[in-house]
């Protein structure tokens, strides 16, 4: 009998992982995760473990079987996103202590980053079509951050000052989100203008700084925080 094991901890950087619960992934097919065959009877079923050791020696697979140095620049830009996710989700956390309503937002963002990884785990030079088909990045993303943006924009105050990372926990968790997504654009981009990962790759973290910027300063203005305003030392 074959049983089909999906632990979260094992998902990670799997492509496709998230699309069960993204808008604009719901139609399309999952992949096969885990196979994991039992011999045993009873209670006593094989589960797969957390560790490989596939990577002692310095080298990791890229989703085409391609081994690498890990400190190859596909997985330093992997490395940025799965941070950048994690970024993320810290801050959530202190979003939903504040019962704001964009938390879902956040929820398909980091879902969104799973693809972004899947796509750059898959290098066009060793890539086949089947591999490139599966990992393609769409714009629908962008597009939903841009919508998202401007409904924000239409609530805060205008922009007259520069604005240090501040405005209460949940702001100021999302402003080091905002950055650590500036390096991992920086470290993507290289990657896209090798032609080795889509372009809508680059575009969608470039957006995502944009909208976490615009979204820190949103929960600030809901939470009655007060942003910490840039003036010159005397």
């Amino acid at each position: 009998m074959t049983s089909f094991v999906f632990r979260h901890s094992l998902l990670r950087g799997v492509p496709g992982t998230c699309r069960f619960i993204s808008e604009y992934r719901a139609t399309r097919p999952l992949f096969t995760l885990f196979s994991v065959r039992s011999y045993a009877t009873g209670e006593d079923n094989r589960v797969p473990k957390i560790y490989t050791k596939t990577g002692d020696k310095g080298f990791s697979s890229t989703f085409t079987g391609e081994r690498r140095p890990k400190e190859d620049h596909i997985f330093e830009a992997l490395g940025n996103t799965d941070e950048l996710s994690s970024a993320i989700g810290l801050a959530r956390e202190f979003c939903l202590d504040k019962r704001h309503t964009f938390t879902h937002q956040l929820d398909k963002i980091q879902c969104v980053l799973q693809d972004v990884g899947s796509n750059i785990a898959t290098p066009r030079s060793s890539a086949r079509e089947s591999h490139i088909k599966r990992t393609k990045f769409i714009a629908q993303p962008i597009v939903d951050l841009e919508t998202w943006i401007d409904q924000f924009t239409e609530e805060l105050p205008p922009l007259t000052s520069f604005i240090l990372p501040s405005g209460g926990k949940s702001s100021a968790a999302l402003h080091l989100a905002r950055t650590v997504c500036r390096r991992a654009e920086r470290s993507v981009a290289p990657i896209v203008q090798s032609g080795e990962a889509d372009p809508d790759v680059a575009k969608f973290l470039n957006r995502l700084s944009d909208y976490l910027f615009t979204v820190a300063r949103y929960a600030s203005m809901k939470e009655g925080s007060e942003e910490k305003i840039y003036k010159r030392p005397e």
